[in-house]
């Protein structure tokens, strides 16, 4: 049983200790509730780059006869989609010059006419889309004497890229002179 003591001004200390305990009991509670949370707003952004294609410098198909044809792989030509966007798409497109030697007269001229392109499929890939080659097999080749898809992105998302090594046929005249054949083919993307 507590003392019941008077105190010096003659009330029981008994009441002073309860009184005492229950001040304690509500400084203890309060210094168990939590503080309020802090919110930090945090941004960053993601940074985009450009749509390029890039091609070999050159490519040689070797040499034909008058009446025959002369193909080759060209190399490597990639697309690389850097735009990061939501909805990716882009086509490349080729074509080409006519192949002149000498003058370039008519006797020294393949037409682009007498030029086939095939896509063939990608070499590799990355990212997210529907890659479609232009050609995807030599049965389905095209002459370049005007534009032709050569490979397309559908349905991307982000970065992509792809990569072909498509391959070219000249069809060389009957009527052809010998020399040294050089003319341009050229791949862009939009």
């Amino acid at each position: 049983m507590p003392f019941q003591g008077l105190d010096d001004e003659g009330e029981f200390m008994r009441i002073r200790y309860s009184v005492a305990a229950a001040v304690a009991v509500v400084v203890a509670a309060a210094g168990v509730a939590s503080a309020a949370p802090g919110d930090t707003a945090v941004t960053f952004s993601v940074s985009s780059g450009s749509l390029a294609i890039s091609v070999p410098s050159s490519a040689s198909l070797g040499s034909g006869l008058p009446g025959n044809s002369v193909s080759g792989q060209l190399g490597s030509v990639t697309v690389t989609d850097a735009r990061a966007l939501l909805t990716a798409a882009w086509t490349a497109s080729v074509t080409s010059t006519s192949f002149k030697t000498g003058g370039g007269t008519a006797a020294e001229t393949v037409a682009a006419s007498a030029v086939s392109y095939w896509s063939g499929a990608a070499t590799a890939t990355s990212g997210l889309g529907v890659f479609t080659p232009g050609q995807a097999t030599a049965i389905l080749a095209q002459t370049l004497d005007t534009s032709r898809t050569s490979y397309g992105l559908a349905a991307g998302t982000g970065n992509n890229s792809a990569t072909w090594n498509p391959t070219l046929v000249v069809a060389i005249p009957a009527s052809a002179v010998n020399g040294a054949y050089a003319g341009t083919v050229t791949h862009s993307v939009a």
